[in-house]
């Protein structure tokens, strides 16, 4: 019996307890899409120690593409291929400035490299040797800015807060030509990739202007509006394009077409600092396609990835401090951020080096890009339960049919802004509570009397009819009763010439009179049981 007993009490327990509690669920994260596993294999090498704010950065255009660096009053030059070894040492300093570096720009074939500082100076470096070539000095103000034109050697653009942008004759040291155009300070500009003749700039003004150094009266062939102060400003590859920082957006303007917007991207949350153009390739059946992006960088620590082809944020990265300035190298291989506190974020993209990969699309940096195999969607999945509306329903899915609401004909010009006649065609219908409903819709829309004035001699018949019939009803009077004042004032010709409309304010004259006659027989009542109703009281 004992042994029965201990069999039943452990049948008994365990029929309580068949639902195991619930364990607390393991966070999970969206699957990466492509584009984002791409920009994240980015191996990020932190490179630290550098005294101040990383103003700009800048690629060699010749392999291995170095990048320059400019912070405090000093530019040091890196090598992307130490940065895989972890080495974060600058392979070169230059020290000659007098004030801190505001820009950086190589020369088309790697060889020079020019620096602007606050104190007004323009400096040719020979990268080499580091030994400064030439010293352009001509501004009045702190220098913002300086660019070597993408397909000319001799000469260089630079802008700052004198509002003026100059363009130079490095080797004779000279100013070729002031463009004065802008009317706040200049901070941005950027030469065109097609033509060594065009640039464009932008200013704290909110303006971006094309300039063109052939045009005799130096003044801009083509000017924007930002609608915020202008931080960078980039052309993108085609040359026909050009994008814009200012705010917390970036703007892509059509310049072939006439300087039209073509999209804004605001996925920032404060000023965007900086811009470039990041590529990626892909290698299809031995056709080489390239796929453009916009890398941009603001106050708020996010670096935003923006392809400007299909109009939408592909990727976005936090940084534990506010970003300064952004690029990407040549050979789409490094991306390096600057921060506010000093620190370069230097990306070097992750893969097999040429003899270990096995194909030409490795080499390059770059791998194809595929479409993610989507994962059958389970009960039992939390994405399951935030299904939109373009869900396909499974086959045991119960099916919720909503009937469409039908409107009415007066609902319908209602929504069509036809006002007179969604008004002619509720008084046709003859149902009070819809016509009050109109008339209450239209002097919110400001368009009643407008409607009445605009009315015909048998439309204003039905108007004076329905007044008629309803003015003097308790619900509807405090309405009614001024439309019909206003009606009567505004078309007093009209009522006279027609005998039909004469005859409906006869009616609606009786009706009054009928009503002012109950109100006086309610009067003279209420004026009886009063008293009594206080004799009532005082007993």
């Amino acid at each position: 019996m004992t042994e029965i007993r201990a069999e039943e009490e452990t049948s008994t327990i365990s029929k309580t307890f068949l639902i195991k509690p619930k364990l607390k669920s393991k966070p999970r994260t969206l699957p990466q899409t492509p584009e984002s596993k791409y920009w994240s294999s980015f191996k990020s090498t932190r490179v630290p120690n550098l005294v101040s704010s990383i103003s700009s950065l800048s690629f060699s255009p010749s392999p291995p593409h170095p990048f320059a660096a400019a912070y405090s009053a000093s530019v040091s030059l890196f090598s992307p291929l130490s940065l895989s070894d972890g080495d974060v040492s600058p392979s070169s300093t230059i020290s000659s400035f007098s004030d801190v570096v505001s820009s950086l720009s190589f020369r088309s074939d790697g060889l020079l490299l020019a620096a602007s500082d606050l104190s007004g100076l323009v400096q040719v470096f020979d990268v080499k040797t580091r030994t400064p070539l030439r010293r352009l000095r001509s501004h009045t103000r702190p220098v913002r800015f300086v660019k070597y034109p993408v397909l000319d050697k001799l000469h260089l653009l630079s802008g700052g807060d004198d509002a003026v942008v100059k363009f130079w004759d490095v080797a004779g040291e000279n100013v070729v030509l002031d463009l004065m155009g802008h009317k706040d300070y200049v901070r941005c500009a950027d030469c065109s990739p097609v033509s060594s003749d065009l640039f464009v700039t932008g200013s704290y003004d909110h303006t971006v202007k094309v300039w063109d150094v052939r045009v005799e009266n130096s003044t801009s062939i083509l000017e924007v509006n930002h609608g915020k102060p202008v931080e960078d400003v980039i052309y993108l590859p085609s040359g026909g394009l050009i994008a814009t920082a200012g705010g917390n957006s970036v703007k892509i303007w059509d310049l072939i077409g006439g300087g039209k917007i073509v999209h804004s991207m605001e996925s920032h949350n404060k000023t965007v600092t900086s811009i470039c153009v990041g590529r990626t390739r892909k290698e299809n059946c031995g056709d080489e396609s390239m796929e453009d992006r916009i890398l941009s960088v603001g106050l708020d620590g996010y670096m935003k990835v923006f392809d400007y082809g299909n109009m939408k944020v592909t990727h976005s990265m936090r940084f534990p401090a506010p970003l300064m300035s952004v690029s990407f190298s040549p050979d789409c291989k490094t991306r390096v951020i600057g921060t506010s506190n000093g620190i370069i974020f230097a990306g070097r993209r992750k893969g097999k080096e040429n003899g270990e990969s096995g194909g030409r699309g490795n080499v390059l940096g770059f791998e194809s890009i595929s479409e993610p195999e989507r994962r059958v969607l389970r009960p039992t999945y939390f994405r399951y339960f935030h299904r939109g509306q373009s869900e396909k329903p499974a086959e045991g899915d119960y099916l919720v049919m909503r009937n469409k609401i039908k409107l009415a004909e007066h609902d319908k010009l209602l929504k069509k802004f036809r006002h007179k006649d969604a008004l002619v065609s509720v008084l046709s219908k003859n149902n009070r509570e819809n016509v009050v409903a109109v008339m209450e819709e239209l002097v919110t829309r400001k368009k009643l009397l407008k409607c009445v004035s605009n009315l015909d001699t048998d439309e204003l018949g039905l108007l004076l009819m329905f007044l008629s019939k309803n003015a003097t009803m308790p619900r509807y009077s405090s309405l009614l009763m001024g439309l019909t004042k206003k009606v009567i004032e505004t078309r007093a010709e009209d009522i006279r010439s027609s005998d039909a409309l004469k005859g409906q304010i006869r009616n609606l004259k009786r009706s009054i009179e009928e009503e002012l006659r109950i109100q006086h027989s309610l009067q003279e009542i209420q004026g009886i049981i009063s008293p009594l109703l206080r004799i009532a009281g005082r007993r």
